[in-house]
């Protein structure tokens, strides 16, 4: 099928990627030239695992190609994608100037160039975004819109569009549905089909719900601290039951990234512009947003004070293997730890550059080593492989003080602390 990706950012990107690699013609789009133009040349524009190497190849195969409008890029497109950013208002509420844009965009195209095409909306919307959109496009004839929300993991975004654990289908018209099935013939994954409003709420459920466990977690591994239990037995006897499962009980310094902070402050912004409550929503994020405090809190009474120490902070992007700062719990680590007169060295494989350009009285390190080098403690932010498949005699012979902070419950705290290091981790006894 021609297929038309509208934005390639994160999400953009990625699923054109996919689109291509599974046999369809693939054009992406997006107003920024510069980044078309480094696109074109097969430069990736984040950091995902193979995500470069397999734009490379699809590029080479003739199945993607890259343009800087709508005109130019989706004259053909069968299916147009809207993937571009909802980021987060003023208010808290998911800003969608950009998908707006984009519609105005696609009803010029449709009166320039009129065809039967479906509009799919991929990104991460308020329920009734698509009725909207489908609503301002019905005079242009010929359009349907569904809703076909995206469930990527940044670090394995391109395996989740390859390999998807499901996907959800919102339209109000058989054509839709069977265009997108047409789409995803071949892709071995659960179907579910229903309407735009649905599929809208269950992307924004999906990541509430999994927002809630990491939050529950981290305030279980509070009072885990106090009765000197250890969150993750707790945790792994949990997950042995088939109604709960393992994943997302990890206990650690809390969620960051571009989803999971802007899409539960919208679907409270939602829910409250209906005149609903979200209690529990309400205290996932106020839990969230104080859990490095408190950890820090811990750093801080075993030092007695930050001021004058020199603190490693090992791993900087909001989880590994991504480049992807936003909403970072390392960001909210460093300022404290400068504001309260700690000298701080840090490392990341990848996400330097971009807090460098945040934090620049912070000494980034080219390897873990070298940023342990003379410290009064190591804070583990980000369990990146670098940074937790240490050689744990060269870390005590380089740090001033065997003392770890472990913000991810990730090192070997029992051969730690036979080791003769201080070892305090995220609710463990």
């Amino acid at each position: 099928m021609e297929v038309a990706v509208v934005g390639t950012g994160y999400v953009g990107l990625t699923t054109a990627v996919s689109f291509a690699l599974h046999g369809h013609r693939v054009t992406g789009v997006d107003v920024d030239a510069a980044k078309i133009n480094r696109l074109k040349q097969k430069i990736c524009p984040i950091y995902e695992p193979g995500l470069e190497e397999a734009l490379a190849r699809a590029i080479d195969s003739g199945a993607l190609r890259f343009a800087a409008s709508l005109k130019e890029g989706a004259r053909d497109a069968d299916v147009l994608f809207i993937c571009v950013g909802t980021p987060e208002a003023a208010d808290g509420s998911a800003d969608l100037s950009y998908l707006f844009a984009a519609v105005d965009d696609i009803r010029a195209l449709q009166a320039d160039v009129p065809k039967q095409r479906t509009v799919v909306i991929k990104s991460t919307v308020p329920v009734g975004t698509a009725d909207r959109v489908a609503a301002l496009l019905a005079a242009c004839g010929g359009i349907h819109v569904a809703s076909n929300p995206e469930f990527l993991r940044e670090g394995s975004a391109l395996q989740d569009a390859l390999s998807p654990s499901r996907i959800v289908i919102g339209a109000d018209a058989d054509e839709a549905f069977a265009v997108l099935k047409r789409l995803y013939e071949g892709v071995k994954a659960p179907r579910v089909f229903t309407t735009r409003a649905d599929a809208e709420l269950i992307k924004y459920a999906s990541n509430a719900f999994l927002a809630t466990k990491i939050s529950f977690m981290n305030e279980l591994a509070r009072l885990c601290a106090v009765l000197g239990t250890d969150v993750q037995t707790v945790a792994r006897g949990m997950g042995l039951d088939s109604r709960i499962g393992p994943e997302f009980l990890q206990a650690g310094l809390g969620f960051g990234g571009s989803c999971f902070p802007k899409d539960t402050i919208a679907l409270l912004q939602l829910a409250k512009q209906h005149g609903v409550s979200l209690s529990i929503l309400e205290k996932v994020r106020d839990l969230n947003a104080t859990q490095p405090d408190w950890f820090i809190a811990r750093l801080r009474d075993r030092l007695g004070t930050l001021h004058g120490k020199r603190i490693a902070v090992l791993g900087l992007a909001f989880k590994p293997n991504t480049d992807d700062i936003r909403e970072a719990p390392s960001l909210k680590v460093l300022n404290v730890l400068l504001r309260e007169g700690a000298a701080v060295s840090a490392y990341d494989p990848v996400a330097s550059p971009a807090v460098a350009r945040l934090f620049p009285q912070v000494t980034y390190a080219s390897d873990p080593y070298a940023a342990l080098q003379a410290a009064d403690a190591a804070v583990l932010v980000t369990e990146w492989k670098q940074c937790v498949d240490l050689d744990w005699q060269q870390v005590k012979a380089v740090m001033n003080a065997p003392v770890l902070f472990d913000g991810r419950n990730a090192w070997p705290a029992d051969a730690l602390s036979k080791a003769g290091f201080v070892y305090v981790g995220v609710g463990r006894s």
